[in-house]
This record gives structure tokens, sequence and C-alpha cells, in this order.
């Protein structure tokens, strides 16, 4: 049997419905193809139930700071198999809307592991379905290392089905899985140690953010080892063992969480058979219009390499369904200047350039403005740790090229003063909006 469609979106979790939906919307006959749930990585091993943890971890250490406010709390008991069984219902909940979107859009929807056949045609099962165009929008999925041991560790989709928070944990890694995943499972009861390959967490971002996270992680009981590559990983009478590079050996651990990068879905696509170019890395490689080298194939989101963030995959997404049948021919993603959040204790918001980008780009043009303070929310509580700000400037107009915040509130707040970094906002003009008072974000449009 072959069906006809006007766009194949290979692929189901966000970037690739949001195309559909969208392309749908602008009247396309649409088929999405998609062997596992609905919603992908965000849906089912991300975002949500992320958050949903972090929301969890987020309480206990509101517990530990109650006392402050004048409240007895006594023993406090966490159900962590509670917490998954309603994390896990409310996320087979949203695979369901997911489904009822694309029945109300009269978007096909076949759960099937898709393989090219030609540039317009994909298998799906016993089906063969051919395209006007076609997009690939299959994600990414988490990397194990290819060391002796190796699979005595879980990635973060393991984490998702822990039954219940292991005693002592060691993650192996240093960007963002590795310090919100360390960060929830110390909150909620894990004696937890981080092994960092080189020196220090968040290598890529604003040196104010990785002192302030580095401290609160370690206050927080967080061991952070640097400098320290694992060569193999075995089984020993305690637990889990892991030896260095170095030749020391590190244990005894419940539980190794691997955090060392993703991967591009790819594999059993058969991109080959379309023509389709694969990078070094196995990303699909696109150009800024989401173009392969494949005149009527696309990619969008993780699979590219580019910034695998969720709202960049349906941002991309979108833009192409308004490009290829919305009539607005120039419209893709602009890739500089994205705002990005990490769940950790506490969270960190971050837009545009970091100092040193600033500084290798601007050289002395570059000035930045910088708050460290105790926030109002600790002024009774026994911890005091610190929240941090900085925006950096460039030239005489100080232009804001970077935004970095650390503290209670920086995932919500940074959402708005990203918006004015994109539209070119300047100091002066910071210091010109009233403040609100009394909050964190008052800092922003006040540094001196």
């Amino acid at each position: 049997m072959r069906r006809n469609y006007d766009l194949i979106v290979i692929g189901g979790g966000s970037g690739g419905l949001a195309a559909a939906q969208r392309a749908a919307e602008h009247g396309a006959r649409v088929a999405v193809v998609e062997a596992g749930r609905l919603g992908g990585t965000c849906v089912n091993l991300g975002c949500v139930p992320k958050k949903l943890m972090w929301n969890a971890a987020m309480l206990a250490h509101h517990l530990d700071d109650a006392a402050g406010y004048g409240f007895d709390i006594g023993a406090v008991r966490h159900d962590w198999p509670a917490l998954r069984a309603r994390r896990d219902a409310y996320v087979e909940r949203l695979n369901g809307i997911y489904e009822q979107n694309l029945r109300e859009r009269n978007i096909d929807y076949l759960p099937q592991q898709a393989r090219f056949e030609s540039p317009h045609a994909i298998r799906a099962g016993a089906e063969t379905l051919e395209g006007e165009r076609i997009v690939i929008a299959t994600g990414g999925r988490p990397q194990i290392p290819e060391l002796p041991g190796a699979e005595l560790g879980i990635t973060s989709d393991g984490f998702f089905e822990l039954p219940s928070c292991p005693a002592r944990v060691a993650v192996v890694g240093s960007g963002y899985i590795a310090v919100e995943l360390s960060g929830m499972l110390s909150a909620l009861g894990a004696d937890v140690c981080v092994f960092v390959r080189h020196d220090g967490v968040l290598r890529s971002f604003d040196t104010l953010l990785r002192d302030v996270l580095t401290a609160s992680m370690q206050r927080n009981g967080i061991e952070i080892v640097n400098d320290c590559p694992i060569a193999a990983v075995r089984k020993s009478s305690g637990g889990i063992e892991l030896e260095t590079a170095h030749g020391s050996r590190k244990g005894n651990f419940d539980t190794l969480i691997w955090a060392v990068g993703r991967a591009p879905n790819t594999d059993g696509l058969d991109v080959q058979a379309a023509g389709v170019r694969l990078d070094a890395a196995g990303c699909v490689a696109t150009d800024r219009w989401q173009n392969t080298n494949v005149d009527n194939i696309y990619a969008i989101g993780d699979v590219t390499g580019r910034l695998p963030l969720t709202p960049v995959a349906i941002a991309a997404g979108r833009r192409l369904a308004d490009r290829l049948y919305g009539g607005c021919k120039d419209r893709h993603l602009d890739y500089r200047c994205v705002p990005t959040v990490l769940f950790t204790h506490p969270p960190i918001g971050t837009v545009g350039l970091t100092e040193e980008e600033a500084v290798d780009g601007y050289g002395q043009e570059v000035k930045t403005w910088v708050s460290r303070f105790v926030p109002l929310y600790h002024a009774l509580t026994g911890e005091k740790p610190e929240s941090a700000m900085k925006l950096v400037t460039v030239g005489p107009g100080e232009k804001i090229v970077g935004c970095h915040v650390i503290g209670p509130g920086a995932d919500e707040m940074l959402q708005g003063f990203a918006v004015a970094v994109r539209l070119g906002a300047s100091k002066a003009d910071f210091d010109d909006t009233v403040a609100i008072h009394p909050t964190s974000a008052e800092e922003l449009v006040t540094m001196r």
C-alpha cells in the first residue's frame, strides 16, 4: 500500500510535531512517523519529567528552610515510588493529548520505524509513504562511553526508571544533565559525587555562573572531582567502582549515571538511500533554512547537532513550515542569542555572550556589570547562599550582548530579559526601567 503526502515528518518529538501541525494549519496533507512515544525526549525522558523531579527537589530545599519562617516540620519522609507513579501518569496523559492533537488536525500518525527508500519515499512498517517533502526530526539519544564495564552505568533515560532514590550515586559529566540530575538526587536524599573530565562543570558558561553553582553544589553536599577522566568501571563487593585514568579507584556506588553527551538518531534511517549527507558526528548537515543537501529533504532539532534544546526544535519546525507552506519565503530560525535555563539548585538563566566570548570578539569594547547578593528569601533561613547576575555590554552605547543569572527565580525572570537583549537593549535602557521591589529581578535594572 502506498500513501501520498505533501509532507512526511520522521519523528514525533517536539520539533517534528511542531513542523507537522504548523504545516497542516497551512493546508498541507501531513503524516508523522514515530516508532516511540509521541513527544520525544522532552515529554518522555527530558524536560517534562525532569522539571517534575526538580519541583520535588525544590520542595525538599524549602522544607529545610521552613524553620527560619517559624514552621516546625518535624521528620519528613519522601516517597519516591509515589512521585514516580504520578510523574509517569502525567507523561502518559501528555502522550494521549499529542495523539489527539494530530487527529484534530487530520495528520496521519504511523507508530512505526521509518527508513528511506528514495528521496521522496520512506518505508513505515508494511507501507510505503511518498512525500513531496520530508523532514527528519528524529532527535538524539544519550551516549555511553566505550570503556570496560561502562554497561554497569545508566544514562538520563535510566534515571527516570529508578524505582527508588539510590543511596550513593556517581555522576560522570559536566554539562546540563550532570548538574541537573546531581542536584535533584542530592536534594531527595542521595549521596552524590560528580566526576568531571576537565577543570569544572559547565565549561561553556560564564565564569560567574560556574563559580556560584559550584559553591552551591558543594554547600548542598555534592562532591565534585575535577580533572578525573574515567578509564574503567568494575563491580565490587561494595557496589560499583570507578577506575580513573590516573590509576586511582573511586567507590562504592549504588548507581552510576553517564552524562557525557548525546548522539543523533540517524541509525536505521538508511539516509544513504536518499543521498542525505551526515557530518562527522553523524548529525544531518543543514544550512540556516534547515535544508539538507537533498532539495526536498529538511532536518530540524537535535538530529542536526545545533543547540539541542526543545524550544529551538519547536521554533525551527514552525519556521520551516511557515516557509514551505505559509508563504514566508525567508522564514528561518536565528540561532544566535537563544536563551536557556538550567534547572539546577539554584536555577540558572542565560542569554547571549559570556564575558569570555565577548572579549574574544570585541576586546576592550567590553564592559561588565555584576551584582552578588543574598536574596530576601534567605533573610530568615539558616543558609545564606548568594544569587549573582552579570550584564555584558559592548561599545560606547553599552549594548547588552549577554545576560547571566543564577539564583531563585532565574528560570522565570530570564524570559522577559531575553526579549530585551534580543531587541538590542542597552545598559541605559535597563537603567531607565523602573525596578519592581522587593525582587531579585530588580538587580538587573539597578546595577551601578
